[in-house]
């Protein structure tokens, strides 16, 4: 189950005939089960098209939906989204087609349940796997229907490939893929060649205490200055050393906060001081009381983790801002139960959170006792190790909820774990685009892209990408050349 999904925002414009004109007709989607448990919706986002769940998935989803993990839980949710379009229609009535309802008196598109082929009819792979029977099903179904167009949608790479090779349309699913290439998505920051303030002909500046504001149009700073839309919380740096932030947008005026490269490099957590001036940056939004949701990409090395923590350790043990720090992050499948580990769920966390304890004891390296700092800091940041499956259906007061690694996240499985915040808490995700480890996710399908595409206009959130390998020399090394 893996690269199922198909850019249904856009199908009917992309169904052509074979003649090149549009094709009005509907089409009818297969859908494998992997996209199903991606986004347990997807059921209402083809439109007027028919739908059709295979036998063989209704299985694979009955024998998926036990236990706590995410992919548990989403088979369950997709059971129930399909359990509610069908209700209690006949045999007859689903074998036709039931209306998918889209608001109190409209309808639009239909789900049927596809029946497993005869013994009859030859099958064009060996049935020894799911993912064939189902591909042999759609070919029969074809067979018997040579003038309807079927499509298999499904997340699984490979299994496309099989069913093209059997003259099967595949596609995958991409209703929740807001951007094409993950170059599109902002990096945070704006380097502007040269001088920033020789490219303005009009600012009105503000003094406020120790604050600076500048105003300027937006079409100016838009089309003059940046060349591309910008959003609250974005960072403008120029070749001089001129730093601001961006506050505000609205109403054709952008508010600039400007703020001095020296200070923010000085800036300290927990007693770590950024390296570069993207982590000087990350810094601010992490530290900032104002912002709610801060997500830090960028390749390994590159500090996320350990700035991530030192500002949470900072937040909770000095400030005293929250009460406590979830640290969580997605495990492989086969750890999803942590059934077969021993001991508490921290102690069964603990093989996949090693980066969290390796950063808690590299800000304390240099103390005379590391292990009774780190002791120390553990009991006094109430530093919670929690599972992902376990969050559901929680929700954290005066947190600070720490996802490490989530680009391993589906966007359906983001949501539910950043709507656990509750007031006054506050949620920090780290991750590296080119390091997905689920076989069902790439760069642009990922969760952690789908939210910081989605959060780039909300004026608490803060996205930042760092730069450079400051870890060491060998790992830079290792990054840009291996």
């Amino acid at each position: 189950m893996e690269d199922r999904a198909a850019s249904f925002n856009t199908v009917t414009a992309a169904s052509t005939s074979h003649q090149g004109k549009p094709d009005s007709s509907p089409k009818t989607y297969v859908l494998d089960t992997n996209v199903l448990i991606h986004d347990p919706n997807s059921l209402l986002n083809f439109e007027e098209h028919r739908i059709t769940i295979p036998m063989t998935v209704l299985e694979e989803l009955d024998r998926l939906k036990t236990g706590k993990s995410h992919t548990a839980a989403d088979c369950r949710a997709a059971i129930r989204q399909i359990d509610g379009i069908l209700g209690q229609a006949s045999p007859a009535e689903v074998e036709a087609g039931i209306p998918i309802q889209r608001g109190e008196n409209h309808t639009q598109g239909s789900l049927t349940v596809m029946m497993p082929r005869t013994s009859r009819q030859a099958a064009a792979l060996p049935e020894h796997l799911n993912d064939n029977r189902i591909i042999n099903d759609v070919v029969a179904m074809k067979m018997a229907d040579p003038d309807g167009c079927y499509v298999l949608v499904t997340k699984d790479i490979n299994m496309r490939l099989k069913a093209r090779a059997c003259g099967i349309d595949a596609e995958d699913y991409h209703n929740d893929q807001l951007v094409s290439d993950i170059r599109q998505l902002t990096r945070g920051y704006f380097e502007v060649p040269g001088s920033f303030w020789d490219r303005v002909t009009e600012v009105e500046t503000e003094q406020h205490g120790a604050e600076t504001l500048h105003r300027l149009s937006h079409g100016l700073l838009v089309s003059e200055i940046l060349g591309e839309e910008v959003y609250p919380n974005q960072f403008i740096i120029d070749e001089h050393g001129f730093v601001a932030r961006i506050v505000e947008v609205g109403e054709g005026v952008v508010t600039l906060r400007h703020h001095k490269s020296e200070s923010l490099m000085e800036q300290q957590a927990w007693g770590l001081k950024p390296l570069n001036l993207q982590q000087a940056m990350a810094l601010q939004l992490l530290l900032d009381p104002d912002i709610h949701l801060v997500t830090l990409t960028g390749a390994a090395g590159s500090g996320k983790t350990i700035l991530a923590l030192a500002a949470a350790i900072e937040m909770t043990v000095e400030q005293k801002r929250f009460n406590k720090i979830i640290a969580t992050r997605s495990t492989p499948p086969l750890a999803e139960e942590h059934g077969f580990l021993p001991g508490t769920e921290e102690e069964k966390m603990d093989p996949w959170l090693g980066a969290i304890n390796d950063n808690i004891e590299a800000l304390h390296l240099n103390d005379e006792n590391p292990a009774g700092s780190i002791q120390y800091v553990k009991e006094r940041a109430n530093i919670q190790f929690k599972a992902l499956n376990y969050m559901r259906g929680r929700s954290f007061q005066n947190a600070l909820i720490l996802i490490d690694e989530s680009q391993n996240l589906t966007p359906h499985q983001m949501k539910a774990i950043i709507t656990r915040a509750g007031e006054g808490s506050k949620v920090v995700c780290l991750g590296n685009l080119a390091q997905i480890d689920t076989p069902y996710l790439s760069p642009t399908s990922s969760g952690l892209t789908y939210m910081t595409e989605r959060f780039k206009q909300f004026v608490h959130g803060g996205s930042l990408q760092l730069n450079g390998v400051p870890r060491s020399l060998l790992a830079e090394y290792a990054e840009t050349w291996l």
